[in-house]
């Protein structure tokens, strides 16, 4: 029988409420017992004043990409896989414990994880971002034409064109194993173009949409940088709009109206300001206040490693000072990501039955800005993780 293992004295985060309450926690294998007062255990950590939050979640990161990011060209394939090792243990020590992988890892990196191969936080795939003839994932050159050097069987080829093919491409990620669709509706800011193009038409959205709710009702995550491809992502039924700089008040009513998610990654602007585009930084907390104002649900993800994924807890702070507050971007790295992801009730809250996924932080107060210096211990799925 599994030990029964004690957080004792410390303040518990009820990411609902934004309200820290006095209360114990049990862990019994990879589930949360009980929560009150004077409750025991096998095993007792004294957590006395400080503050218990759920396990965090990043709903857009890219953990096998550094590598490929500085030379796409010249590594050995099995890089790719190799080099997520490293991140999911510096995102699983940092006490993110779920990631949603917005494309680079194949299902052989999942099952590494969940077969306890490398340490890492549980992992849902997308497998490629896939988009329309010259989108942002159809890499050519004139010399050669297509260069593809995410080429591998594990990772289908991403590019569709029409409603069918917009249908087959995501059979072919489904094959594969992917959780989530991921598509790409405006060009990247990290190549500098097309940030305001629309790169697919609205059948081709819908189709996208309709295909993945029919394949085990999997949903359809949308890189979409301008106001307008935002739109028609979120009339067309999309889950989720990653990033949305360039947000405005047509496209966070339509986002609100079609209960569609924003995923705004502001650590691609605001944690190094002066080097984003220009009037990127204000733009993108202008969509925040847009999509606040307009009661749009957000939830936390970092798009890292634009970013190193030692900062993925910046991306706190940055939603905190964009207008959440701080118990506010907890809620959006915890409970509301977990909303997002389907995945509500097993985690994303301290409560009884819901996963072991915790963070113990020195001190009590609610504040993002200090959490990595205050933070003590990881539990995932009941296991503490070596720090």
């Amino acid at each position: 029988m599994s030990r029964r293992i004690l957080l004792r004295g410390g303040s518990v985060l009820d990411v609902d409420s934004g309200a820290a309450r006095p209360a114990d926690v049990v862990l019994e294998g990879d589930r949360i017992v009980d929560v009150g007062i004077g409750l025991d255990g096998d095993e007792a950590i004294d957590c006395a004043g400080g503050l218990v939050l759920p396990g965090l979640i990043d709903c857009h990161t890219h953990v096998c990409i550094t590598q490929t990011r500085r030379d796409p060209f010249g590594l050995p394939r099995s890089v790719r896989p190799l080099s997520a090792v490293p991140v999911l243990r510096t995102l699983l020590r940092l006490g993110v414990t779920t990631v949603r992988d917005a494309w680079g890892a194949d299902a052989g990196v999942r099952m590494a994880v969940e077969k306890g191969w490398i340490d890492g936080p549980q992992i849902l795939l997308s497998l490629r971002q896939v988009g329309t003839t010259g989108a942002i994932g159809d890499l050519w050159a004139p010399r050669t034409g297509p260069l593809d050097f995410f080429d591998d069987p594990s990772l289908p080829d991403p590019i569709f064109d029409g409603p069918d093919g917009a249908r087959a491409v995501v059979r072919r990620m489904v094959r594969a194993g992917a959780d989530w669709i991921k598509a790409t509706a405006t060009g990247s800011m990290a190549i500098g173009t097309g940030v305001h193009d629309i790169e697919l038409t609205a059948d081709e959205m819908t189709a996208l949409v309709d295909e993945a709710q029919r394949r085990g009702g999997r949903k359809v995550m949308v890189h979409a940088h301008g106001a307008r491809a935002a739109e028609l992502a979120a009339r067309s039924g999309a889950g989720s709009i990653e990033h949305g700089t360039f947000l405005d008040e047509t496209a966070v009513r339509a986002m609100a109206e079609s209960g569609t998610w924003y995923v705004p990654t502001l650590s691609v602007t605001q944690s190094d300001p002066e080097h984003a585009p220009e009037g990127a930084a204000e733009a993108h907390r202008k969509s925040m206040r847009l999509a606040i104002d307009a009661g749009v649900r957000i939830a936390m993800g970092t798009d890292n490693p634009v970013r190193p994924h030692t900062e993925v807890l910046w991306e706190l702070r940055h939603l905190a000072d964009a207008g959440l507050g701080d118990a506010g971007a907890l809620r959006a790295a915890t409970i509301e990501a977990a909303r997002l992801l389907g995945l509500a009730d097993d985690r994303g809250e301290i409560a009884v039955g819901k996963r072991a996924d915790l963070l113990v932080l020195a001190g009590d107060a609610v504040d993002c800005a200090s959490i990595e210096e205050r933070l003590q211990r990881v539990f995932h799925n009941g296991v503490e993780v070596a720090r």
